[in-house]
């Protein structure tokens, strides 16, 4: 349904070494770069038959800002990656928010998850649902 989701960035630089470095984790290959015609600097993180994800500069030269009660969850394919996720992430200047890494209960049963914040403080998670 989603082709893409995006993100504002206040530094494109520091965000294509984040997420270089937690995408990774997950296997997705290093951005292309795009010059939008405003001259703004977009990283496209390509996802074969899925969601892509794009971080970018604000066309409207303001400030990028996160959104209040805005998440950007990835799936992991295990326990583990989730917490490989989050400890990236914490590594590459993200901030780890809410409870530690680990199993929550829900409505699809036991999950794992974690969240953290990028460096320009948009909300991550993530999550790995067995089955």
């Amino acid at each position: 349904m989603l082709f893409h989701t995006m993100v504002g960035s206040n530094d494109i630089e520091r965000s294509r070494r984040f997420y270089n470095a937690v995408l990774g984790v997950l296997g997705v290959p290093e951005p292309m770069i795009n010059i939008a015609g405003s001259g703004h600097t977009r990283l496209f993180y390509p996802n074969q038959g899925g969601t892509n994800f794009i971080i970018t500069q604000p066309i409207n030269d303001e400030p990028a800002t996160v959104a209040n009660g805005g998440t950007v969850a990835f799936s992991c394919n295990s326990p583990e990656q989730v917490q490989q996720f989050h400890d990236v992430a914490v590594a590459n200047g993200g901030t780890s928010i809410e409870d530690a890494p680990g199993p929550r209960e829900s409505a699809m049963g036991t999950i794992h998850l974690t969240y953290v914040r990028d460096p320009d403080g948009n909300k991550l998670c993530g999550i790995h649902i067995p089955g």
